[in-house]
């Protein structure tokens, strides 16, 4: 799961070296596929219950699920990408949500927000804990920032398959839920907005909005529980030399396989 990891680390990595001005979400997809495809790896999502993309593609108001068509990304905006990575039968998943240019404070405040929840959530799967201790962390970080956590949409368990048990909820009260054990391995992905909690599914049955048509953002690490504390198996934020990357831009949804 970790050398999937690395793939998909890398595919973020060269989609972020993509995100522009006049890039179509299409444009972002094939370079995806390709790239995957050339590390001997599987797009995980392509084909998924009749996914037809490899990535996600989730500009401004669409909180996940994007389907890459020929739309043209604009200055301004933000755009979530989602990428699952399958490599000799085991999966890894992330998310990230990038700006496209020069963003308003408001949408570099709900990007900054939702990728420290995320890294606060990270921290709290240890050996011994439960589910709606991750589940609480990330709902305070989201809440006190003044953002909406999405509720119907859910982090999970990952491992020979995309979606595993248990189901992560971005809110909670720690505590409560599933006991977190050595060797599980989790998507966690918090999913905000600007606005309202609610969502809304799109003519297409996949692409699903916030309700309020407020901008939205989505971050996820899939996230391994050792006994060293948790391991981070796509470590996107992390600069290519191992080390904190500067100034991130922004930190999606399965169960507890075993790694």
């Amino acid at each position: 799961m970790a050398a999937a990891g690395a793939i998909l680390v890398r595919t973020l990595r060269l989609l972020e070296g993509k995100i522009r001005p006049g890039v179509s979400t299409a444009e972002l997809d094939a370079a995806a596929e390709r790239f995957i495809r050339s590390q001997g790896a599987v797009p995980t999502f392509k084909g998924y219950r009749g996914f037809p993309g490899s990535i996600c593609a989730s500009p401004n108001t669409m909180v996940v699920h994007g389907i890459p068509s020929r739309q043209r990304l604009s200055g301004g905006d933000i755009i979530s990408v989602d990428v699952g990575v399958t490599l000799d039968g085991w999966v890894a998943d992330a998310a990230r949500t990038f700006p496209v240019g020069k963003i308003s404070p408001e949408a570099q405040r709900l990007l900054t927000a939702t990728e420290q929840a995320l890294l606060e959530g990270v921290k709290r799967c240890r050996s011994g804990n439960r589910v709606g201790d991750v589940s609480h962390a990330i709902q305070s970080v989201v809440e006190e920032a003044g953002l909406a956590v999405v509720r119907s949409l859910v982090g999970h368990g990952v491992g020979r398959n995309m979606h595993e048990d248990p189901q992560v909820p971005n809110y909670g009260r720690p505590g409560r839920g599933p006991l977190l054990r050595e060797g599980m391995v989790l998507a966690i992905e918090p999913m905000t907005t600007l606005g309202s909690p609610h969502v809304r599914t799109g003519s297409d049955g996949w692409a699903i909005y916030s309700q309020d048509s407020s901008m939205a953002a989505h971050f996820e690490f899939t996230v391994a529980v050792t006994a060293d504390g948790p391991l981070i198996l796509t470590p996107w934020h992390l600069a290519e030399d191992g080390q904190q990357a500067p100034e991130p831009t922004g930190l999606a949804a399965g169960g507890g396989a075993r790694s």
